[in-house]
């Protein structure tokens, strides 16, 4: 009854506020800025308790000519001490964004309480409230144009989509930042140039992960190992979760069952599989214990309100937790993973950093703790920093990986982040539940995050908690093999969960999907470069082929990856399709077509996608010979691009990469096939092209050496 209680209330709160104008203020301040970005001030705005923004970390630049591009109606208000910014946006507009919560793909008519939450399985709030916060809005009109609105604000707030987009925030006043384009793409590109985008992640992250709640002791690890290899099914990280831990102390390794990390992270290596392994912002209070000890030196918990050191319950027991919006703290925190990561460790994994706090009425710390701050982040109370405490620790675990190791790229994973944390770590949806409806729910929650700014993004394959079935994990490896971040994860106490717990069926239905992801890394991985170039997601909802295309608005079975492939999941019925002649593809002598998992692959008309060839490891990823698939459009072209680096290193930012376009052109009949460079060095002289044309009936091939046989028949 609590719970329904609680839930009525929310929603009559988002319908009061959706309908309200409260005290409005008249009087706003404007700034017109370069690009069609509009910077909305309230009248009672105060820059010191938004000061610095953590989303915008590239603030627009003023113009002062008269322009009109903002189509929408700002108003600010006050209501029962919540600080109200509602948008007008006129009729038959479709919403999107708010980041990773439950529903369908348009958010419109939906409620959203921004404040970080550990939600076992989604079950707080219907799935409205989870691990991260997005205050952010995407719009696309009916005519394709489109809008994004930010509300600059990190305080607990909710987000309203009636007829007006309203945020309410139960902190201070805060500015709204509107972005107007011609199309969804060019917002998404906007929202990366003021927000940052991802940094360009390492090859070996883009390949499949497997994890488990807990694989323990080291020799079950190497068993794990041993078997990915023996049966061939292509892998290439391996996690370590809470339980390698020193009755999980942070930071220490259990005696018993990870003596020698080292030791068991060189096995893994010469396996060719990289680590990563978990830590949390809880540290057990305890005298004796180093972190404890340093951390104690120089004053960096958080605070009870009355400036006691908060104490409060997670796994070890009673723990502090440090307070990130000091700099020393921050620096003290990044100077851990030095020993850390000399054992060999590749990836970082945070976990539980909404905070979580056991015991307590809403898992978390009380709004009113204080956070110190220093000359870069003010001291302030709980309410305005919970939302990006999870954020401010993976930067902060960031920059200490990087001093650590700083030649290669790091690679961490959170549960808990803010709109612009994908600066700093890729992330997943959380705790889902191993169902069909978790499954299915994933696509919309994904496509979501990625329209959040956050392209590098997906949910536990399988289900976190219960217990998957044969039928259900086929699915879910078969369409969790197109996730941008793909990872299977599965909780203590679940049975065994890795591709060949379910029988031989679903381990070779696992092995064809993998292997399928795998020899697509070569488009892959110059996604993720584009979306580090341009903020583009690297999963799309179908409506960025065409904005004005309204049966595609909707869609959230079917989804892009890039603007090249469709995936389409067995379960989807009558799902839509992008207009013009979008071809099946096979990736790996495949028939998805009679299969009972495997989802459709189409390629779009006119673009050409690069394969290598089939690999158990990124370790073996090698472009000698790449394939590429051609679909033609009706003017008989077709083109595409491929990047190309080191794949784990620096190098690619002095120069060090290859980006080249494929290009072809029936030319009446007198096919031309050439390879431009546009950047950086070209393909190696020996390269050799596998050229599979795929037509309505037939896939016609011919294989070239590069340099030599640019032009044939």
């Amino acid at each position: 009854m609590k719970f329904i209680k609680h839930l009525f209330n929310f929603f009559a709160i988002a319908t009061l506020l959706s309908n309200c104008s409260g005290d409005n203020f008249e009087t706003k301040k404007v700034i017109n800025c370069e690009r069609n970005v509009t910077v909305f001030y309230p009248p009672n705005y105060n820059a010191k308790s938004h000061t610095p923004s953590f989303s915008v970390i590239n603030e627009p630049t003023e113009i002062f000519e008269a322009i009109d591009s903002n189509r929408l109606n700002i108003e600010f208000s006050q209501l029962m001490d919540r600080e109200i910014a509602q948008i007008s946006m006129g009729d038959h507009v479709d919403l999107y964004g708010t980041g990773e919560v439950m529903g369908d793909l348009i958010r419109n008519g939906k409620s959203i309480k921004l404040w970080n939450t550990d939600n076992y399985s989604y079950g707080k709030d219907n799935g409205q409230r989870l691990y991260q916060s997005h205050p952010w809005v995407l719009g696309v009109r009916e005519d394709g144009t489109s809008f994004g609105v930010i509300a600059d604000n990190t305080w607990k707030m909710e987000i309203s989509l009636g007829e007006r987009i309203t945020f309410s925030s139960e902190g201070p006043a805060f500015r709204i930042i509107v972005i107007e384009k011609d199309n969804p793409q060019e917002v998404m590109i906007e929202l990366g140039k003021l927000t940052g985008t991802i940094q360009l992640p390492p090859l070996w992250s883009l390949g499949f992960h497997q994890c488990r709640y807990s694989y323990y002791p080291a020799s079950r690890v190497k068993s794990l190992a041993d078997s990915m290899r023996i049966k061939n099914i292509p892998c290439d990280v391996i996690w370590m979760d809470i339980d390698y831990m020193q009755d999980f102390r942070i930071f220490t390794f259990d005696s018993t069952g990870f003596p020698n990390p080292k030791e068991i992270n060189e096995y893994l290596h010469k396996n060719n599989f990289k680590s990563v392994w978990m830590i949390d912002p809880g540290i057990k209070a305890e005298e004796g214990y180093f972190v404890y000890d340093s951390g104690e030196k120089i004053d960096a918990w958080i605070k009870n309100s009355n400036d006691s050191v908060f104490v409060g319950k997670v796994w070890p027991g009673d723990c502090v937790f440090p307070d990130f919006t000091q700099s020393k703290v921050s620096n003290w925190w990044g100077g851990l993973y030095k020993n850390f990561m000399r054992t060999g460790i590749d990836g970082v994994w945070n976990d539980m950093n909404e905070p979580a706090v056991f015991e307590t009425p809403d898992w978390t710390m009380p709004d009113s703790n204080k956070h110190l701050g220093d000359e870069i982040i003010e001291n302030d109370i709980h309410l305005r920093y919970h939302n990006i405490y999870g954020m401010l620790m993976v930067e902060s675990s960031r920059k200490g990986i990087m001093k650590a190791n700083p030649d290669k790229r790091p690679f961490v994973l959170t549960r808990s982040n803010f709109l612009g944390g994908h600066r700093y770590a890729a992330t997943w949806t959380g705790d889902n539940f191993s169902s069909m409806k978790h499954l299915k729910q994933s696509i919309p929650m994904s496509l979501n995050l990625s329209l959040s700014g956050q392209p590098f993004n997906g949910p536990d394959i399988g289900g976190f908690a219960g217990n998957s079935t044969p039928e259900l994990y086929a699915h879910w490896i078969a369409i969790g093999a197109f996730y941008p971040f793909s990872r299977a994860h599965s909780t203590k106490g679940s049975i065994s969960q890795e591709p060949w717990s379910f029988g031989d069926e679903v381990e070779q239905v696992s092995r064809e999907a993998l292997q399928r992801r795998y020899r697509l890394l070569p488009y892959i991985y110059t996604l993720f470069r584009e979306s580090s170039v341009s903020g583009l997601p690297v999963m799309r909802p179908l409506f960025f082929h065409d904005s004005k295309a309204h049966n595609l608005r909707s869609e959230q079975e079917n989804f892009l990856l890039g603007s090249d492939l469709l995936i389409i999941p067995k379960w989807t019925e009558n799902g839509a399709i992008p207009e013009g002649n979008w071809r099946d593809i096979s990736i790996i002598g495949e028939n998805s077509k009679t299969h009972k998992y495997h989802p459709d692959i189409k390629i779009r008309p006119g673009s050409i996608v690069p394969l290598c060839n089939n690999i158990e490891s990124t370790k073996s990823f090698s472009l000698d010979t790449i394939t590429l698939l051609i679909s033609l459009d009706t003017n008989y072209e077709a083109k595409g691009t491929l990047y190309s680096d080191s794949g784990e290193g620096f190098e690619y930012l002095n120069g060090d990469y290859s980006y080249v376009e494929f290009n072809y052109d029936d030319n009446n009949g007198q096919p031309i096939f050439d390879v431009v460079t546009l950047d950086g060095n070209p393909l190696h002289e020996k390269t050799i092209l596998n050229i599979n044309i795929i037509n309505d009936d037939e896939v016609l091939s011919a294989y070239i050496k590069i340099y030599e046989d640019l032009f044939f028949k």
